[in-house]
C-alpha cells in the first residue's frame, strides 16, 4: 500500500515538473490578461465542469477576497453548475446552462475563464462560445489535446493545457496554476515592498 502511495506521488511530482516546463509564458499571459480586464473596469466570470467546478468557485474567491495577502476586492463570480438554480431547463439543454449565464451576465470585455480536463466538455465550450459573441476573451484550462475548445479560441484568448491525459494530475495542475495566476495579479495590481 505505501509503494503505490510512494507511486501516487511520484507520478503527481512529473506532472508538475512537466507543466513547469510548458505553462509558464502561458500563465503569463493569462494573468496579464486578467489584470489588464480588471483594471478596464470588467469582471471575471469562472466556470469549469462538474470535476472542476470547486476549482472555478475557487478562483472567484480568490479575487474577491484575497490569495495570501489582504488587498482590495476584485469583481469576479462563479457560475453555478445547478441547472435547478435557473427555473424551468430541460435536460437537452443542460450542457447550456453555463452558456445561458454567459448570455445573462457578462457584458462585453469581460473576461470568461473556463476549467475543463480535456476540452470536449460540451458546457465549458458553450460557455466559450456564447462569451466569444460578446466580444469577451477566454482563458481555457484544459489538459489532453485541449480538445473541441482549442479550436475556438483566437489569438486575444488563452490557454492554459496541462500536458496529461490523466484527469487526477490535469485537475491538480489546475488548482496550482489558479494558484499561480492569484499570485501574479496581486503582484502587479499590488506589488508589496520587498523586506
Amino acid at each position: 500500500m505505501q509503494e503505490s502511495i510512494k507511486t501516487i506521488f511520484t507520478e503527481s511530482i512529473q506532472a508538475q515538473i512537466a507543466a513547469g516546463e510548458v505553462l509558464p509564458s502561458s500563465l503569463e499571459a493569462a494573468a496579464f490578461t486578467i489584470v489588464q480586464s480588471l483594471i478596464n473596469g470588467n469582471k471575471v466570470v469562472c466556470c469549469g465542469v462538474p470535476s472542476c467546478h470547486m476549482l472555478a468557485t475557487h478562483m472567484a474567491g480568490l479575487l474577491v477576497n484575497f490569495y495570501e495577502t489582504e488587498r482590495p476586492c476584485l469583481p469576479a463570480v462563479a457560475l453555478t453548475q445547478n441547472s435547478i438554480n435557473l427555473g424551468t431547463v430541460s435536460a437537452e439543454d443542460d450542457t447550456e446552462h453555463y452558456a445561458r449565464q454567459v448570455r445573462a451576465f457578462a457584458q462585453q470585455g469581460d473576461l470568461l475563464l473556463v476549467i475543463g480536463v480535456n476540452g470536449n466538455e460540451k458546457s465549458i465550450v458553450s460557455a466559450a462560445e456564447a462569451a466569444l459573441t460578446k466580444d469577451m476573451k477566454v482563458i481555457a484550462l484544459m489538459g489532453d489535446d485541449g480538445g473541441e475548445l482549442t479550436g475556438l479560441l483566437g489569438p486575444n484568448d488563452v490557454e492554459i493545457r496541462v500536458p496529461s491525459k490523466r484527469p487526477s494530475r490535469i485537475i491538480e495542475s489546475h488548482l496550482f496554476s489558479l494558484h499561480c495566476l492569484s499570485q501574479l495579479i496581486d503582484d502587479t495590481l499590488f506589488p508589496q515592498e520587498e523586506q
